[in-house]
């Protein structure tokens, strides 16, 4: 999760962003210069930002590149253009932000491509794992990768990596993120597996056949010996744990 300082960055990012979309419309559509009110709506951002987050994690160097409007647009003359960020579109990777004339004779929308790179420290394979390989301390180094390159997280702290297994082909040079591993099973499916039903006051142990591999967490299916199908959840020592 960003951190307090990280969060401060980007807010500063957004108000150079913020005044670089000010500056251009101004220039493309002799716009009155919007700055302290883009700083307003940028602060206000950054608030709700700061409320929503923990100040925990790493700190972040943020890069933000701005794109060009489509040069064939002939937009009329606006007294004042809102930027706003479009639904469904987030201030992380590679987005886009919709600019609005909200004072003008001719109301127009457009949106502009932005590209927002988060720098921090992260966990990059030295070598390529193969899937449902078990991770270890020597499979990745220290280095600084954009946060923002990909969707999923990044794995920022060894005790998330070491000792899980790879989800898939993992290649040198990528950065450890979190739908790149997983905790390694406990058991196979087809394994006998101790099935532990519990209700108020009471539990009954008894045995049965995992029809899944078991991680600790998961919900697994169960054929007992009467043949009965039932659902539990996979303890840290292996136990099938059903709540009655």
């Amino acid at each position: 999760m960003p951190s307090l300082s990280s969060l401060r960055s980007v807010g500063l990012a957004l108000m150079a962003l913020w005044g670089v979309l000010a500056v251009g419309a101004a220039q493309a559509q002799a716009v009155a210069d919007p700055a302290a009110e883009l700083g307003n709506l940028t602060q206000h951002w950054l608030d709700d930002a700061l409320a929503r987050n923990q100040a925990a994690g790493a700190t972040l160097r943020m890069e933000v590149s701005v794109g060009a409007l489509d040069s064939r647009l002939n937009l009329a003359p606006c007294a004042r253009v809102e930027p706003y960020l479009p639904a469904g579109s987030r201030l992380w990777g590679r987005t886009r932000l919709g600019l609005r004339c909200v004072e003008g004779r001719s109301p127009w929308n457009v949106f502009l491509p932005v590209t927002i790179k988060a720098w921090g420290p992260a966990w990059v394979l030295t070598g390529n794992v193969a899937p449902g390989a078990v991770l270890t301390a020597n499979d990745a180094t220290q280095a600084e990768v954009d946060w923002a390159a990909d969707p999923a997280p990044v794995v920022a702290n060894p005790e998330a990596w070491v000792g899980q297994t790879a989800s898939r082909q993992l290649m040198a040079g990528q950065a450890l993120r979190q739908s790149m591993v997983k905790a390694p099973s406990i058991f196979r499916a087809g394994a006998q597996v101790r099935v532990s039903a519990q209700g108020p006051g009471y539990a009954v142990v008894s045995a049965g056949q995992a029809l899944s591999a078991g991680t600790v967490g998961q919900t697994v299916r169960v054929r007992m010996d009467n043949g009965r199908v039932v659902s539990g959840i996979v303890a840290e020592d292996g136990t099938v744990t059903i709540t009655l």
